[in-house]
């Protein structure tokens, strides 16, 4: 295979094979039969200059396959670690090979990732394969998180296998390529924490902040800072996921992005009919990652992290506990401040205090009671949408719309003002489990432009248009028993 259109830039590196190796291992993917490109993400292209890939199909299809390399590449995988439900286990990339490190036009460095390559090892009894179905799944769901401008990692390429992976049944085979600002994760430092000297967990921290925030190098207590910072990013990414009914399914502390991307797209769905314990995944049978637990699951994750730099915080361990438990604390704070602050933008209040929880506790006790659809209510909210369903006839829901009014007009906020905070902070679009599942099936049957379209229509899911179909009417039974599977 020649790779002699293979450009000079992007630049590929893999800096993070500059630590000890016992955070990774060279590892080489296994080739596919037949493999053929199916979903090429543009855009995503275009940000990375890889505009001439997209005439070079049968290259491109061997390179985004692992199936055949240009000279220099050494992909690697990463060792790490994770509370799986609570319970601690070395884990690994199982399924994953980072291809390298490649610059954006910006000069920005990001790890290009296959997904569905093959064994590495730290497949355990795995076969490092992936199904069409799901790895189109992660390409639909990390773009539309991508489109509600919540940080997330992204997919560049579907290339189909032309081989069968065998789950439950027999399936098409794909691997997915994966953009991320980098793959390291809280489990990352589990692993070091747990597993290698102080030394290696230093080299892991020092090699972690330079990557996302050197800054942090420069203050007193540089493993307290990191802290913050990783700590501040997750409070943002777990309150947007709430903001527009996004439940991650598997908040495993290996699933923990330290740059505080949306990662493992597996068990995840968006919520149509509203209830606090909603969970989708067919692998929480207890609901420890229900919608309403991810700000505790976060904090539970984040407490995982401390724990883990506590070597590098303070020789002193007795100190070192102190500073960290000083920081869990304030982190609660910021959950709070968060979550409320989201839930005032969410009904066009800039600025919330705990004198109005009472009327946010009314309004979700009602979408509790009746199951309203979590997005549409707040559209019906806003007056850009006149529902079908009788619920929003009732008295109650009247009653809790004119207390809203008067308390507006108390604050002194001007419609227009509320208007426009809630059109900023409430999606018209959301991915409909519905909607997905029959996109998957159209993507197994080879209907590659049904993909196409959804992700397309997802790229504005804020906008209001005149005769545009921005509300989507929750399937008859709401999400029933929906179940999603981790795809593994």
């Amino acid at each position: 295979m020649s790779f002699a259109f293979f450009p000079s830039h992007p630049i590929v590196e893999a800096t993070y094979t500059s630590l000890p190796n016992s955070l990774f291992q060279f590892t080489k993917p296994t080739p596919v039969s037949s493999p053929k490109v199916l979903f090429w993400n543009e855009e995503l292209a275009r940000e990375f200059q890889f505009e001439d890939w997209t005439n070079e199909k049968e290259a491109t299809a061997h390179f985004f396959s692992g199936t055949s390399l240009p000279d220099g590449i050494q992909p690697f995988a990463q060792a790490y670690a994770g509370h799986q439900f609570g319970h601690f286990t070395v884990l690994g990339d199982g399924r994953t090979i980072v291809i390298g490190e490649f610059q954006n036009r910006a000069g920005e460095r990001f790890d290009f990732q296959w997904k569905g390559s093959g064994k590495t090892q730290y497949s355990r009894n795995g076969d490092g394969r992936a199904t069409l179905s799901a790895m189109v799944r992660e390409y639909i769901m990390s773009e539309a998180m991508f489109g509600l401008n919540i940080p997330t990692t992204r997919s560049l390429a579907v290339v189909a296998t032309g081989e069968v992976v065998f789950r439950e049944e027999p399936q098409g085979g794909a691997v997915l390529t994966r953009v991320a600002s980098s793959h390291i994760r809280v489990g990352t430092f589990e692993f070091a924490y747990q597993t290698l000297s102080k030394e290696e967990l230093d080299s892991l921290f020092q090699y972690t902040a330079n990557r996302h925030t050197p800054d942090v190098l420069k203050t007193d207590n540089p493993a307290l800072a990191f802290l913050e910072f990783v700590m501040k990013r997750q409070v943002s990414l777990i309150t947007n996921w709430m903001r527009v009914g996004f439940i991650h399914g598997v908040m495993n502390t290996d699933n923990m992005s330290i740059s505080g991307e949306t990662i493992d797209y597996g068990p995840c769905a968006f919520m149509n009919g509203y209830s606090a314990k909603r969970v989708f995944s067919s692998i929480d049978r207890m609901g420890r990652y229900a919608f309403t637990n991810q700000l505790g699951i976060g904090h539970w994750n984040l407490s995982c992290l401390a724990n883990s730099l506590l070597p590098l915080i303070d020789p002193n361990q007795e100190t070192a506990i102190e500073l960290a438990k000083s920081k869990l604390s304030e982190l609660e704070s910021w959950l709070h401040s968060s979550y409320i602050q989201m839930l005032g933008e969410k009904i066009g209040f800039p600025h919330l205090t705990e004198k109005d929880m009472p009327l946010l506790q009314s309004l979700y006790q009602w979408m509790q009671d009746t199951e309203a659809d979590y997005t549409n209510t707040f559209l019906v909210l806003e007056g850009v949408y006149t529902p079908k369903d009788s619920i929003y006839n009732e008295s109650r829901w009247k009653d809790w719309v004119r207390t809203w009014q008067e308390e507006k007009k108390k604050k002194g906020i001007r419609e227009e003002e509320a208007i426009a905070l809630m059109q900023k902070t409430n999606p018209s679009l959301i991915p409909r489990n519905h909607l997905v599942e029959l996109t998957l099936a159209n993507a197994t049957q080879g209907l590659t432009s049904i993909v196409e379209q959804f992700i397309a229509r997802g790229k504005f899911p804020y906008k209001r248009e005149f005769g545009y179909d921005y509300a989507e009417e929750v399937p008859k039974g709401g999400d029933g028993n929906y179940r999603t599977f981790c795809g593994t």
